[in-house]
């Protein structure tokens, strides 16, 4: 699932060295914490946080498939 993220982040992103995904996992939930550069914030998060809200709910379709709760954080 990690990759799946990164790969989505990175085709919104110009930046995409500065692209990071931190995972942990604990009890049943995945946490990503996805930090991007300054400039890219905005991309990631879109107008009124659409896109943010696209790729929290994809992810997680996707970790509903192996039962567990994902949860992701944008971090500037």
């Amino acid at each position: 699932m990690k990759q799946v993220l990164e790969t989505i982040i990175k085709n919104i992103v110009e930046n995409q060295e500065a692209v990071s995904i931190n995972e942990k996992e604990e009890a049943g939930k995945i946490t990503y914490e996805v930090k991007v550069d300054d400039k890219d914030m905005g991309r990631v998060i879109g107008k009124q946080g659409k896109v943010a809200n696209s790729i929290r709910t994809l992810m997680k379709a996707l970790g509903s498939k192996e039962k567990k709760k994902v949860v992701i954080e944008f971090l500037g």
